[in-house]
């Protein structure tokens, strides 16, 4: 067979195909992807694909039972109808060549067994395409395109908003960046922005959402550390953690290190940035490098004590590991690839980083406990927990004028999904 054209159609599916079979294998989808060691030029639009079509998983697995007489024992055949289903449905005026280079795509996986079935199945949901729409909208897991568990879930949590929460899911996450106001002002990075063509809109602080998403490589002063990636939601843990220049800061999980390198934006800290897997450590060093900023990185888990000196530190922020249900847009292989059970294995994680952590913070400090997650399992249950647990444990309002004590953050157009609660030790 010919080789697949890299800035074709077909290539794209290709590589989209065998993505999502390796996600419907148990594989995370950026791991996936990485090793296909996709060209440049071609990366985008394999990326797009996959990802689309693992957002609309469930929608294309209810046209895929419909539209077969049996499963499809073949994964890669299957992650190339997914990708071209979902395709077909949200740009229709291109069916035809969706189509055609999705036939020419499968001439390269299973040998080629599959390309007959392919141009029949796709032309039939052509055919069909009224009929299965409506068929699918009246599916809960098609028309929402998340897990039944996952669903109950967010109903129970969010009886009047759970079909908002849900939609948005569904969508692309936006772009936002956070500006190193160490490096720039945030309105005059706005106008390099302008300058370079580059339309963004302020969203407070030092977040500014692109209009249009781009590689990071486009961006004025990227290299140079002006500026880092990081959705709005996540910006907001480091002001709320109200670390003051000269305190001893740790943050326990803290790969990649945005969240390090944006405490460390604010305030000159003696800080700590924790992290149990060596290679994402890795990351930490590299992040704070391009950004000219320094703190001691250490590999080691965050709930046992052999790497701390003894000295108690003043404020902690515990980002611990999650459901990530809040940000499942930005990874939509979570939405599969979790099970109904991880949400409550998370959340025994949590306790006891929780309460490891607290003993490691100085009586009058602050800990702000975080996750980008949407169960209350995780969440408001989780530091409620905490503090009936802990006497010397205080909830602390999230700002001067807020009564609140969470904030828990639903995905919409400007940010993902997040919880933040602020606690003090009394001294």
């Amino acid at each position: 067979m010919k080789p697949l054209a890299v800035d074709s159609l077909a290539f794209a599916l290709d590589a989209a195909a065998r993505a999502v079979a390796a996600v419907m294998g148990g594989r995370n989808l950026d791991v996936a992807l990485a090793a296909l060691a996709l060209p440049a030029a071609a990366r985008p639009a394999a990326m797009d694909l996959a990802y689309g079509a693992l957002r609309a998983f469930g929608r294309g697995d209810f046209f895929l039972a419909r539209l077969m007489t049996r499963p499809l024992a073949e994964p890669t055949v299957r992650g190339l109808l997914l990708a071209a289903l979902e395709r077909i449905e949200t740009r229709p005026a291109d069916v035809h060549t969706t189509v055609d280079q999705a036939v020419t795509a499968a001439a390269g996986l299973a040998r080629g067994r599959y390309q007959a079935l392919v141009n029949a199945v796709l032309r039939n949901f052509q055919r069909r395409r009224d009929e299965l729409v409506a068929a699918a909208d009246d599916d809960a897991i098609a028309r929402w395109r998340h897990p039944r568990w996952w669903l109950a879930a967010l109903r129970s949590a969010y009886p009047e908003r759970w079909r908002e929460v849900a939609e948005a899911g569904n969508g692309r996450a936006p772009m936002t960046l956070r500006v190193n106001r160490r490096r720039v002002a945030t309105a005059d990075f706005q106008r390099r922005l302008a300058d370079a063509g580059i339309a963004a809109e302020p969203l407070g602080g030092a977040a500014l959402r692109l209009v249009r998403p781009m590689p990071v490589e486009r961006l004025p002063g990227f290299a140079e550390g002006w500026v880092s990636v990081q959705d709005w939601g996540a910006q907001q843990a480091a002001p709320l953690l109200d670390a003051r220049a000269g305190m001893r800061v740790l943050d326990a999980c803290a790969a990649p290190g945005g969240k390090t390198a944006h405490l460390l934006e604010l305030a000159d800290l003696d800080l700590t940035a924790l992290e149990l897997d060596a290679t994402r450590a890795g990351r930490i060093g590299d992040n704070l490098g391009r950004l000219g900023l320094s703190a001691r990185v250490a590999v080691a888990d965050c709930r046992e004590t052999g790497w701390w000196d003894g000295v108690p530190f003043d404020r902690i922020l515990a980002d611990v590991p999650c459901s990530a249900s809040g940000v499942a847009r930005r990874h939509p292989d979570i939405k599969w690839l979790r099970r109904p059970g991880d949400v409550a294995r998370f959340a025994a994680g949590q306790r006891e980083i929780l309460d490891a952590l607290w003993r490691l913070l100085a009586p009058g400090g602050k800990m702000l406990y975080a996750t980008c997650s949407l169960f209350p399992e995780e969440n408001s249950r989780q530091v409620a927990a905490f503090v009936a647990r802990h006497g010397d444990a205080q909830r602390l309002p999230m700002r001067d004028d807020d009564k609140e004590c969470e904030w828990q953050l639903l995905p919409d157009a400007d940010h993902d999904g997040f919880y933040h609660a602020l606690l003090a030790k009394r001294t």
